[in-house]
């Protein structure tokens, strides 16, 4: 695995959009837990260090604060574990976070803690560097860079032709038993979403359940990615760059291949990672330095040439090489404030049991 994640499902989905949910969700002992995980999985900043918490893939991470760091001088301190862990932490320590930034995979745990109001915004330079529509419509985040979601297949268990053309027939009786998925990823919480947008919530019930019914659960995308390589399950959504990471592993060697849905179907998603600053931040003006070198040219390029084969998403930084240009992507037409915090999505997997 890439990147700490927490022991249990229960760790994974302790964040929500209201502050009742909160209290619901947490007890004091869970809340100390969470501050030492936290605190535990990586290195403290102390007075004049600005302090990441870190969501985000971690060598992605260390190779841009390493950068900004020598191009700033200024001290930085990452705090890494999963990414909706790190904004329940923020949401629980509030106005005493040490936080300064934070950086995340994917757009809700952003918008959960927008919602609390824990955000600072984003100078507007910087949001002007990426296109508007990968940006918080408030502009308390940017948009740094993107994935797309597919499904990684084996081609010794499944034929190209029987792949479905939308992620609604993964819930088909003709896939039971072929079929890997990781319900308690951040990944995974934007798919469902997704349907609810376009089919509402009945049909997203209705595909948790099939999926449940079809499916083997794993723990994590990079679980699923393997499996399906070596043969052990025929196909898994994934974001696309699992594969190209797990190709680079295994020296260009690979047994499967990903498919892409048909276009603008809801299981096509191109989900954003980004960052933001906290309104408590005792270095403002450095946290909003780090946001500005992510989404410069240098940063992007970092990204780009880097072993997370996600999409740049300032104009004219192309991808690393092999990935599908991304003016030839076809996703859904979804925002992330469409996206939403993630909530609806996890009360219905909570609702069918998957969590």
């Amino acid at each position: 695995m890439n990147q700490t994640r927490p022991k249990t499902p229960a760790e994974r989905t302790l964040w929500r959009s209201t502050g009742a949910r909160m209290a619901l969700a947490l007890t004091a002992s869970v809340c100390a837990s969470l501050a030492i995980s936290a605190c535990g999985s990586g290195s403290g900043g102390g007075a004049g260090t600005l302090t990441v918490y870190n969501g985000q893939h971690e060598q992605t991470t260390a190779t841009l604060v390493k950068a900004f760091e020598r191009k700033t001088g200024i001290k930085t301190a990452v705090r890494s574990d999963d990414e909706a862990t790190l904004a329940n932490q923020i949401i629980q320590e509030g106005s005493n976070s040490p936080a300064d930034v934070i950086y995340t995979e994917n757009t809700p745990p952003l918008e959960a803690l927008r919602e609390h109001g824990l955000l600072a915004p984003v100078a507007p330079a910087t949001l002007a560097a990426v296109p508007a529509r990968f940006n918080s419509a408030q502009g308390v985040w940017v948009g740094v860079s993107a994935r797309v979601s597919v499904l990684v297949y084996n081609p010794s268990k499944i034929q190209p032709s029987q792949l479905p053309s939308s992620i609604l027939e993964l819930a088909a009786p003709r896939f039971k038993g072929k079929l890997a998925y990781a319900p308690s990823e951040t990944d995974f919480q934007p798919l469902i979403t997704s349907i609810v947008k376009s089919r509402g919530v009945a049909a997203a019930e209705a595909w948790l359940k099939g999926v449940q019914e079809n499916g083997r659960q794993l723990p994590d995308n990079e679980t699923v990615t393997a499996e399906v390589n070596s043969g052990q399950i025929a196909l898994g959504p994934i974001n696309h760059y699992y594969w190209y990471r797990l190709r680079r592993e295994q020296g260009g060697k690979m047994s499967s291949q990903i498919h892409y849905y048909a276009p603008r179907d809801p299981g096509y998603l191109l989900n954003v990672s980004g960052a933001a600053a906290l309104q408590s931040s005792d270095h403002k003006a450095a946290a909003q330095r780090f946001l500005e070198f992510l989404v410069s040219r240098e940063g992007q390029e970092l990204i780009a040439h880097s072993d997370s084969y996600e999409y740049p998403l300032r104009p004219g930084v192309a991808p690393a090489a092999g990935l599908r240009p991304m003016d030839q992507l076809q996703p859904a037409v979804l925002t992330p404030a469409e996206l939403g915090d993630g909530s609806e999505a996890l009360a219905l997997e909570q609702k069918v049991g998957l969590l």
